[in-house]
Formats: C-alpha cells, sequence, structure tokens
C-alpha cells in the first residue's frame, strides 16, 4: 500500500482522492508522501520490535545442549531474570530448531581409534542349514574407514571376542582404542562416568594393548563411523542379493568387502585401503605373538553350601560370598571365580564328568568344617583320642576302621567321659573294651561306672579261665 500511495501521487493524484481510493486516512497518505519528499525512501520501513526472549538465545543454547528438558531450562531462566510464558519459549526452541541444529564431527589420528558394532540383517542360513536370525559385525578403523565385515547368529560375548580377534588378524595390527556401544556383551554397566566393562572382553583388549572407551547413554552419535559401516553393507550388500547358503553368504561378503575397502570413500574422497596402507597401518599397535585365548564368561549366584553350579558340576567358593553373585571364567581345562570387583576368589580344575563336586575345604567357615568327612574333623578327634592315651587311640583306630560313617558318635562319647573321669581311669576302661572286642561307648561307660576297668583280664580257655594282668 505504501507503494501504490507514492504511485499515485506521481500522477498527481489529490491527498483526499488517495484517501477515498485507497481507503487509507488522509492523514496518513500526507505522512507517506512527506517521508518521500524529505527522504527519498521508495519502500517502507517495517518496524522490528525487538524480542525480548532473543537476548537469551546463548543461554537457551547453553541449557539445553546439557541435556535439560525445555521444562527446566525455562525454569533456570526464569530464576535468572527472563520474562516470557513457557509457551513463548517452547515455540521459540521449535522455531530455531535449538535442540538438533548443529552436531559436532569427530576427527582421529592414524591408528587412534576402532569403532565396532553388530547390525541386524535379518533371517539367514546358518553352516547348518537352518534359518536363523543373523547380525553382521563391523569394525572400522576411524581414520582410513577401512573396514571388516563378519556375519554371526548371536551377540554372545564368545562371538563378540571372536570378531575383535579376526579383525585385528584382518588388519595386521590393533588400534589404541576401541569405541563401542553399551551392549551386553561389552558392558555389564552403563555409566556415563565410570561403565563396568565385560570381564572377559577388558582381558581380551588387555591382551592386545588396546583401551576401550564405551559411548555415553544414549549416545550412538559417537560411534557414528561404524553406524555408517552397518548401514552401507546393510545397503550395498545384503540389499537385492540372493545366497545360495551360508558358505556362499560368506564367500561372497568376503570378494564384496575387498570390493568396499578399494572404493572412493565419500568423505575422505580417499580408497580406504590405500590410506591404511599408506598412512595408518605403521601407527597401529603391533599384534602379540599368541592370539588371545577366550574362555567363556557366565554369572551364578553362590549357594548356601558354598558351591556354584556350571556345566551340571559343582565348584565351592568362599563362604563369605554366599548368596552373592560371581563371574565365572571357563576354559578347555581350568575354571577361575570371581567377584563382583573382578579379584579372583577360587579356581578348580575343570569336570569333564557331570555331578562332580570339587570342593576345598579351606572355602568353608571354620566351625564348618568341624564336621565328619572333612580332615580337620578327623585330626581333631584323633589328637584328643592320643592325648587320653595309648588304648584310646587303639580304640579310635578300631572303631574307625568298622564303623566307617558313624564311628565319630562312639568317639565323642568317649571324649565326654574326661568331664567325670581321669584321662589314666578312661585309657584303663579302653583296654577292657579292646581285650573283650567291644566297641561300643556305652559299654566303656558300664565299664567305668561299675568301676570294672581295674579287673584282671580273663579269657576262658580250655575249660579253664586264664588270667591277664
Amino acid at each position: 500500500m505504501y507503494t501504490t500511495i507514492l504511485t499515485l501521487h506521481r500522477t498527481g493524484m489529490k491527498i483526499r482522492k488517495i484517501s477515498r481510493t485507497t481507503s487509507i486516512h488522509r492523514d496518513t497518505v500526507r505522512k507517506i508522501i512527506k517521508r518521500y519528499e524529505k527522504e527519498k525512501i521508495e519502500e517502507p520501513i517495517i518496524y522490528k520490535r525487538e524480542s525480548q526472549i532473543e537476548k537469551w538465545h546463548e543461554e537457551i543454547v547453553s541449557l539445553l545442549s546439557q541435556n535439560l528438558s525445555v521444562v527446566r531450562a525455562y525454569e533456570e531462566l526464569k530464576e535468572k531474570g527472563l520474562e516470557c510464558s513457557y509457551s513463548t519459549l517452547s515455540h521459540y526452541v521449535r522455531n530455531h530448531k535449538i535442540k538438533n541444529n548443529s552436531c559436532i564431527r569427530l576427527h582421529t589420528d592414524p591408528g587412534e581409534e576402532a569403532q565396532v558394532d553388530f547390525g541386524d540383517v535379518g533371517r539367514r542360513y546358518d553352516a547348518e542349514g537352518k534359518l536363523r536370525k543373523a547380525y553382521v559385525f563391523n569394525m572400522r578403523l576411524g581414520y582410513s574407514r577401512y573396514d571388516y565385515w563378519e556375519i554371526v547368529f548371536d551377540q554372545k560375548v564368545e562371538t563378540w571376542i571372536n570378531c575383535h580377534v579376526k579383525a585385528f588378524r584382518y588388519f595386521c595390527g590393533v588400534p589404541k582404542v576401541i569405541k563401542l556401544d553399551n551392549l551386553k556383551a561389552g558392558v555389564t554397566k552403563v555409566d556415563i562416568y565410570e561403565p563396568l566393562y565385560q570381564k572377559e572382553y577388558k582381558s581380551m583388549a588387555d591382551h592386545y594393548g588396546s583401551m576401550l572407551s564405551a559411548c555415553s547413554p544414549y549416545k550412538p552419535q559417537e560411534k557414528g563411523k561404524v553406524e555408517s559401516g552397518i548401514k552401507y553393507v546393510k545397503n550395498n550388500f545384503f540389499a537385492g542379493r540372493e545366497f545360495k547358503n551360508n558358505e556362499d553368504m560368506n564367500c561372497q561378503l568376503r570378494k564384496w568387502q575387498e570390493k568396499a575397502n578399494d572404493r572412493i570413500h565419500g568423505t575422505t574422497k580417499e580408497k580406504p585401503v590405500e590410506m591404511y596402507l599408506n598412512k595408518e597401518k605403521e601407527t597401529m599397535l603391533v599384534l602379540p605373538n599368541a592370539e588371545y585365548n577366550i574362555s567363556s564368561w557366565h554369572r551364578r549366584r553362590v549357594g548356601k553350601d558354598c558351591h556354584v553350579i556350571i556345566d551340571n558340576n559343582y565348584y565351592s567358593v568362599p563362604a563369605k560370598y554366599v548368596g552373592d553373585d560371581v563371574y565365572i571364567s571357563l576354559n578347555y581345562k581350568l575354571l577361575k571365580i570371581y567377584n563382583i570387583e573382578n579379584e579372583m576368589i577360587a579356581t578348580h580344575e575343570r569336570s569333564k564328568s557331570k555331578g562332580v563336586f570339587s570342593t576345598n575345604a579351606a572355602h568353608y567357615d571354620k566351625y564348618k568344617v568341624l564336621c565328619p568327612g572333612f580332615e580337620q574333623h578327623d585330626e581333631l578327634y584323633e589328637d584328643k583320642m592320643r592325648k587320653i592315651g595309648d588304648n584310646s587311640y587303639a580304640f579310635y583306630l578300631e572303631i574307625k576302621d568298622k564303623h566307617k560313617r558313624d564311628w565319630y558318635r562312639a568317639v565323642k562319647g568317649v571324649i565326654s567321659l574326661r568331664k567325670t573321669y581321669s584321662d589314666e581311669i578312661i585309657d584303663l576302661a579302653c583296654k577292657r573294651a579292646l581285650h573283650f572286642g567291644i566297641y561300643s561307648y556305652s559299654r566303656i561307660k558300664k565299664i567305668l561306672e561299675n568301676n570294672c576297668y581295674n579287673l584282671p583280664l580273663t579269657d576262658y580257655i580250655g575249660g579253664e579261665y586264664a588270667t591277664y594282668h
């Protein structure tokens, strides 16, 4: 309308007529014409009212970058003096796309980092010809984008570690840092400050001299390179291809992998294999002389009997861990048990049979091992009987031989007689019992009660009694 008024004015039309034609008050028309004649402004000056919230833009960005919700950010800003409604702030955040309008691209030096992950590739045929859910493992070197892919059918710890070992073998070197997501095969406790890594996986990394670095919770973009690697193999290898069997699928993947590493990468504009060989390989950690010997890891709870069950066998654990969860490392010959702090608390030779108890008596509390069947128990009662006298010790040996299962009952009874009788008298009673072939606590007690321990020892031989002193 500003331009229309000036156009009509240039034709010589009077102010009143311009006002009637445009339905604009003549004072407004007069003001526009005067401004034009004075300042020669051809276009209207748009009055833009200063937004109060724009003054807080940097503060808003800073708060939201700390993962605060808009509600929480509004509370903080109100305390600092912001004067607007929550809906105004919410509208401002949406319009300016403050929460997702930018990102930081992370660069790594040669040999510094590899990123690893599993990706779901649907149902595929395994080595036995069964159709199963399959995953593709990808290790991508952060500098050169040199890739290793492998198809697997589970996400167990053993599978996860074996994929790493094969990838190191393929690269002929080891990256200094392994960046991973918080999957269970790699991280047992997700924590933004101090994640707890799966013990066997950490042991593998230590063997190769590499450091583990888990992404922050809910921040998969921190390993965006391997995310791209998974997406690339899905879209460029699995999409639209048919495989006769598992062997054919793996054979095609190996050939395709060589081509993929020889392509011009979209970001680096170089071939990954050439970047790796020319710039990165020499910076990788050297492979150790021996590959990592993987053990399987299991988590078990210690029973009241101080044992854990693994492969239908029973292995003892120190009594103080009863009711606690422990980690068990298995290899072909040995079983190692660790507490939650990753301290080794027990070792056993691995049993090849079933239902076998492997028990270390030292794992029980001292008072618990003073029961039949334990060496400490037998030695204790043997020592007590020996102290009474030679005849008592002989009685102990005889009764232990003749009553293999419950000998300790009679022995305990004899020892209890020391509360009433002297060792010398008890030893004489045992001598008399041995002479007559008596192996009973109650008979020894009768001998003592009837004061028979000093009577001559007699046998009936050939119609006459023979007396022994």
